[in-house]
């Protein structure tokens, strides 16, 4: 991509009334732009990270038999009043259309997938079942913060599961929780995050939320310091004791709050009738779970975990680029020799965003890529031309080094 290409620019100054860092510098580097409180568009450099991690998403999804499928948004009253959700769910979008029927925004879509599976599923030969989706939903919230990790449009990706019995729900429960830690190791975040004993709200009387620590975080968590056992702060007074090693001593750490996962088991089933066929004749209430994980609110921890005074550190499977190419002069031979390399670096399948910019000056160019955070810097000019190399820089490094251009394709396997 060309940077002169692109319509969005970069911000020098903080964006007002944004006091989260990962919605000032999101905002500052032309990644996403706020249209009203929670309510965000994502820009062409934004749009390439959220990508990234729902591609993440759905490879490890897939990889546990998941099949994506998409719900739709606007979903009838009668179906919420089934679970008794339409008065209860306080942060629920309530509409009204010209014929007068109402419908309520998905804030999640439970109430959607049970009488849509229950559709295909009679039989015990049916089950197992998972099936997700990636979909944008909406709750109304009533104090929105933290940029990208509390909105009121936000980007979910939830996962439900059918089985026969309670046996089969905990062994399927325990694969997902080894691919949340999958895709938080591929996203960056796996040595930060803490799986967290939680109340389940709405849906079951416990359910278990990935958490990352980060001095921003808006969540509270406490932590045995024996075992790492881990537990949020609204059901800490029913354990004064670590439940696995009994022991006393928790430290608290602040956190945000990314996945969560439930067992469901018959709380959705139930008022919907879903029953399916055992192998010995009899009808039997089918067994639920139900996992979720934001992509915007990884893409909001990421920011928060890894950023520094200059910018964002982009992690490298979710950079928007993985090469950030600088040309610093306007010579006929280096517009030649920068052009051959950004050409050269996309015929092998590199990711480059080329500043190309004629009007800005080095140091402004220099500004511009330590707050963009793309994770490699190559640098082209006349003085390191002569020695036929470009300069070379993580952007997690302060090291910079000189590479000769023949070596360079070499040099990228890190």
């Amino acid at each position: 991509m060309l940077q002169s290409q692109l319509f969005t620019k970069t911000i020098k100054q903080k964006p007002k009334g944004e006091k989260s860092i990962n919605a000032q510098l999101l905002i500052r580097a032309g990644f996403i732009d706020k249209l009203a409180a929670g309510i965000y568009t994502y820009l062409p450099l934004g749009l390439r990270v959220l990508e990234k991690i729902e591609k993440i998403i759905q490879e490890e999804i897939d990889a546990i038999g998941g099949q994506r499928i998409l719900m739709p948004v606007l979903i009838p009253k009668n179906n919420w009043q089934q679970t008794g959700r339409w008065k209860a769910f306080k942060e629920l979008y309530k509409v009204k259309g010209k014929e007068g029927r109402e419908y309520g925004l998905g804030s999640t879509h439970e109430e959607v997938v049970v009488p849509l599976v229950q559709k295909y599923i009679s039989s015990y030969k049916n089950l197992p079942c998972y099936v997700y989706q990636i979909q944008t939903k909406f709750r109304d919230e009533l104090r929105v913060k933290s940029g990208l990790l509390r909105t009121r449009e936000f980007g979910m990706k939830d996962l439900y599961s059918f089985h026969r019995d309670e046996k089969d729900l905990n062994s399927y429960y325990e694969k997902v929780k080894r691919a949340y830690f999958k895709i938080l190791k591929r996203v960056g975040l796996r040595k930060k995050t803490y799986l967290t004993l939680a109340s389940g709200g709405t849906f079951s009387k416990f359910s278990e939320e990935f958490q990352v620590a980060t001095p921003a975080g808006e969540d509270i968590i406490y932590i045995c310091e024996n075992c790492n056992f881990s537990i949020n702060r609204e059901i800490k007074k029913n354990y004064p004791k670590c439940p696995y090693c009994g022991k006393k001593n928790f430290r608290q750490e602040k956190t945000i709050e990314v996945g969560n996962i439930f067992k469901l088991k018959t709380n959705f089933s139930q008022p919907f009738d879903f029953k399916f066929t055992d192998k010995d004749g009899r009808k039997k209430l089918v067994m639920m779970g139900c996992y979720g994980i934001g992509a915007p609110r990884l893409m909001g921890a990421v920011v928060e975990v890894y950023h520094d005074q200059k910018g964002i550190i982009w992690p490298k499977e979710i950079a928007p680029y993985f090469v950030h190419l600088i040309q610093i002069e306007n010579t006929q031979k280096l517009n030649k020799t920068a052009k051959e390399l950004y050409e050269k670096l996309k015929k092998h399948n590199i990711e480059v965003l080329y500043d190309d910019r004629k009007d800005s000056t080095p140091g402004e160019k220099f500004a511009d890529a330590d707050l963009i955070g793309i994770p490699l810097r190559i640098v082209i000019s006349e003085r390191v031309l002569k020695k036929n190399s470009v300069e070379f820089k993580k952007r997690d490094e302060k090291k910079v080094r000189l590479i000769r251009i023949k070596d360079l394709l070499q040099s990228l396997n890190f």
